[in-house]
């Protein structure tokens, strides 16, 4: 009888899974893709952008002021009834410097106050930004490891089923097999063979969208450290988690925000019926002089200054304040809805991230096991089908399901860091900080 040896099998995985050479941490991908992703650098552009425009509407209620200067020249032909013609040529120039402050005026106030939000605004929009940036650098790390230990499963299963089919031809040459072992050895080599070439191309791909994403060439992700113990959830209460969402997470934020904003659009709008007061102050200077006339010549200077009050009382608009005032205050209503409808969704958002953590933690411990039952189950058929109770196919199904648990367990426990991630995200609670406890899981 043959005696089947897991010693290729082994050498195999463990060359596949030899740390790469110059491999890169989560955080190290993380840094890069701050300064290279398109949309997260396009979100920080708006950020800027809100930030600048949130500080204009602080212009409304400060003092403004203005210079205006003026020169003209005249040339004029008099002809008095039976006189002489006179020609007259003068020129004028004036210089006025005029300022104003608003005294009292709702309307600019209200806008100067939503200038402020708006700020908060960018604020929770940046937050957002940073947050989705995380997860997708996470995503896409671990979507690399899943194609790499993918492939690194199916080319040890190629070993092993090939190792399978060599056997069964020797057998079948010294008359200890029939030629149906060989058979269904060959068509589950071949079968692993179409996997593996589907495996290096999934593996291309997912590297490539990765290397968009940071904005480097061939990144080798480190893989997870071995022996690997998930980390715990905590808190272990879904509730907590979505307490923790309702005064955080950005989106809440951003339809707090704009309810507030919605109710200082009230405010402008019932300043439409508002007196408004403004100081003003100007001065002018203004030069008359002639240029030449056969008249006698004669030139003036005036310098005038004014300080003053301007009072002005809205009597009626056609109605338009008043519709406009309807108008702002449905939409108030329709920001009030919309913030209800941001925190149900978030708390349905944050549950729904917390019990996939706990279902995908259920499932590397059931997975664990069915590795060992699989193990099991491979070294009985191989056994069995070395005293003749078995057939060469029981061996080749115990070993593709032994490979496919391997593969899911490997997925499971990515699926778990990323999910822990999301739940973070789910309740707005995450950060750049929360990627160094998943660092910590890798090889360093």
């Amino acid at each position: 009888m043959n005696k089947f040896r897991l010693l290729p099998l082994f050498a195999a995985v463990s060359m596949a899974l030899a740390l790469p050479v110059q491999a890169q941490s989560l955080v190290d991908l993380y840094e890069s893709a701050r300064g290279f992703d398109a949309t997260y650098l396009s979100a920080k552009s708006q950020y800027d952008a809100t930030l600048a425009r949130a500080a204009q509407a602080k212009a409304a209620i400060l003092p403004s002021a203005n210079l205006a200067l003026n020169a003209s020249r005249s040339d004029q032909d008099v002809t008095p009834d039976g006189g002489k013609k006179t020609e007259l040529t003068y020129g004028t120039q004036s210089a006025t410097v005029s300022a104003s402050q608003p005294l009292y005026r709702p309307g600019n106030w209200a806008s100067y106050k939503q200038g402020i939000r708006q700020v908060d605004l960018a604020q929770a929009q940046m937050l957002a930004a940073d947050q989705d940036l995380i997860i997708r650098v996470s995503q896409g790390y671990f979507d690399v490891l899943t194609s790499q230990d993918s492939l690194t499963f199916i080319k040890a299963q190629k070993a092993a089923v090939a190792e399978q089919l060599a056997s069964a031809k020797r057998n079948f040459e010294v008359g200890t097999a029939t030629i149906t072992d060989t058979r269904d050895a060959q068509a589950r080599y071949d079968l692993v063979i179409a996997q593996e070439i589907a495996a290096e191309n999934d593996l291309r791909v997912k590297k490539i969208a990765l290397d968009q994403l940071v904005g480097k060439n061939d990144t080798q992700p480190n893989p997870l450290a071995q022996p690997l113990a998930l980390p715990a959830l905590v808190p272990n209460d879904a509730n907590t988690w979505v307490q923790q969402s309702e005064t955080g997470h950005p989106i809440i934020q951003q339809a707090q925000i704009a309810l507030d904003v919605a109710q200082l659009e009230t405010q402008k709008a019932q300043a439409g019926h508002k007196p408004t007061l403004d100081l003003t102050a100007s001065y002018s200077a203004i030069n008359n002089q002639d240029g030449s006339s056969n008249l006698t010549p004669g030139s003036s200077r005036a310098n005038v200054g004014t300080i003053g009050l301007a009072f002005n009382l809205p009597l009626f608009a056609g109605f338009s304040v008043q519709n406009r005032i309807k108008e702002t205050l449905a939409l108030e209503d329709k920001a009030r809805n919309d913030l209800e409808g941001a925190k149900r969704g978030v708390a349905q958002g944050t549950r729904t991230a917390f019990f996939g953590v706990l279902s995908g933690q259920g499932q590397v411990s059931a997975l664990e096991a069915a590795e060992a039952s699989s193990q099991s189950a491979l070294d009985a058929n191989k056994l069995g089908y070395q005293v003749g109770v078995r057939i060469n196919i029981d061996v080749l199904n115990s070993q593709s399901q032994l490979f496919q648990t391997k593969r899911d367990l490997a997925k499971a426990r990515y699926d778990v860091l990323v999910g822990g991630l999301k739940l973070r995200q789910a309740n707005g609670t995450l950060k750049a900080d929360d990627l160094q406890g998943v660092n910590a899981l890798l090889v360093k």
